[in-house]
């Protein structure tokens, strides 16, 4: 099979053979790049396995087409430079060997043979010719081509010794299956159940990389539900494999609170790419378990579990060593996530809207966003009754956001005037009498203006300082 139409358009490629032929070297494209033309996929990084000196090489290219950066890896045998619109890296060919205790390979200098088996999955263990004889066509020695035809993740050696290597691979499995919503085979399933422990030897870093890329593939539920199968869940995030046959009442829900994630990070993700949003989406009920409680005539609660939900991430964030200026974005939405809900159901007022603006504040609309993925029963009926009550919702919110401009709400009199006009000096009580004229406002029994505010301040100040001196 020849690949000479698919290559020859790639800008570099033609001085890479070029220098390959007058250095006498063998050069290959290799790995992802090759699995992704393929699938006729988008892919700016270029991956390049010379069979020899791979820094030298690099050297000679990066001079014919005028580069003068190059960043070199001598240790790893690396070089890496960018042209036009393409990262691009040569690799020394190389075979590996690892110590149990470690994911980190003993490298040494290898033939073509070896460094095609190192890599982890048939699918990226294909290689492109640049030499000049066979210039184009694809060395497949693992049936690569034939799997990807077939949508299905094998490795190219026994899984067992592929994840015992690098466990990480099992997460790496799992991505690959999601982001090609592709099948696993089954030998790599039964590894990774008998392997998951070797999970623990990863970096937190490298594990929660692989996995947010699971949760901003096209369906995350694939590549999730592959972690829960394996097991491996109970391993890199506890909490949700917990949420797992915890039963909850079937009116707009799934009955499983697992299942019901796994549809709702789904539903999420046919309306964003935002993988805060999709996080959200994954925890929204990871308090559930702890908040269980059986109520006759009712069936199974979880009061409170929003913001039992909203504490734990925290933890959860430290643990997952996730980046904490997104912290309180998510606690926001998991704490909130029942409140567009409640007014769903009901007669809205103008003040529990207002408070819902002032609470989500910009992340309003995000909020919406998962409270709409949030209803995943099966009766139609059900879902488009209550797709129909968000709407009136967010109109309201409309109305109410242009009537009383709530954006970046906070009482028009501020806590050093509220000092000054009550003779108070800094304290709980002026902040307190701040909350109080906020209030108002947003029960509606002042309207959003300084003039108002005032007054009002002036009308209860008399009493918040009486209780002081009491």
């Amino acid at each position: 099979m020849n690949f000479l139409n698919e290559i020859k358009h790639i800008p570099v490629i033609t001085v890479i053979s070029e220098t390959a032929k007058e250095s006498n070297t063998e050069v290959y494209m290799v790995g992802g790049v090759v699995r992704d033309l393929i699938l006729k996929r988008q892919r700016s990084d270029l991956d390049f396995l010379v069979i020899g000196d791979s820094l030298s090489f690099t050297e000679k290219v990066a001079t014919k087409i005028g580069i003068q950066k190059v960043t070199k890896y001598r240790n790893f045998g690396t070089a890496h430079f960018k042209f036009q619109d393409y990262d691009i890296e040569f690799v020394g060919a190389r075979k590996e060997s690892y110590n149990r205790n470690s994911r980190k390979p003993i490298v040494e200098d290898g033939t073509f043979e070896d460094d095609i088996r190192r890599r982890d999955f048939t699918i990226n263990a294909m290689a492109i010719s640049l030499n000049q004889n066979t210039f184009g066509e694809l060395i497949d020695k693992f049936n690569g081509y034939q799997d990807l035809q077939n949508k299905i993740i094998k490795t190219p050696l026994d899984p067992f010794q592929t994840f015992d290597d690098d466990p990480l691979r099992i997460l790496r499995a799992f991505r690959f299956a999601a982001q090609l919503e592709f099948q696993v085979d089954e030998s790599i399933m039964k590894a990774a159940k008998e392997m998951k422990e070797r999970l623990r030897i990863v970096s937190q870093e490298r594990i929660t990389d692989e996995f947010l890329k699971i949760l901003t593939s096209p369906k995350p539920s694939v590549g999730l539900k592959l972690l829960f199968d394996s097991e491996a869940l109970q391993i890199i995030f506890t909490e949700i494999q917990n949420l797992a046959g915890v039963d909850q009442r079937q009116d707009y829900h799934h009955k499983d609170v697992f299942l019901h994630t796994l549809s709702v990070v789904d539903n999420v993700s046919k309306e964003t790419e935002n993988v805060w949003l999709r996080f959200a989406a994954l925890v929204h009920d990871v308090a559930k378990p702890q908040t269980k409680k059986f109520v006759e005539g009712i069936g199974w609660t979880f009061h409170g579990h929003e913001e039992l939900g909203a504490r734990m991430m925290k933890n959860i964030f430290h643990r997952m060593k996730l980046p904490m200026h997104k912290l309180e974005y998510v606690e926001k939405l998991v704490r909130l996530h029942l409140r567009p809900i409640a007014l769903a159901k009901e007669e809205v007022t103008d003040s529990a809207i207002r408070r819902l603006i002032v609470q989500a504040g910009d992340d309003l609309n995000d909020l919406i966003t998962l409270c709409r993925a949030d209803i995943t029963s099966k009766n139609p009926q059900k879902i488009e009754k209550y797709l129909a009550n968000y709407e009136a919702v967010m109109q309201k919110v409309l109305e109410v956001q242009e009537k009383d401009k709530l954006r970046e709400f906070q009482s028009p009199v501020r806590g050093e005037e509220i000092m000054k006009i009550c003779n108070i000096k800094p304290s709980k009580k002026v902040g307190e009498i701040k909350k109080a004229i906020e209030d108002a406002i947003l029960d509606g029994v002042i309207e959003n203006s300084y003039e108002a505010a005032l007054a009002y301040l002036l009308k209860i100040k008399d009493d918040f300082l009486s209780e002081n001196k009491s």
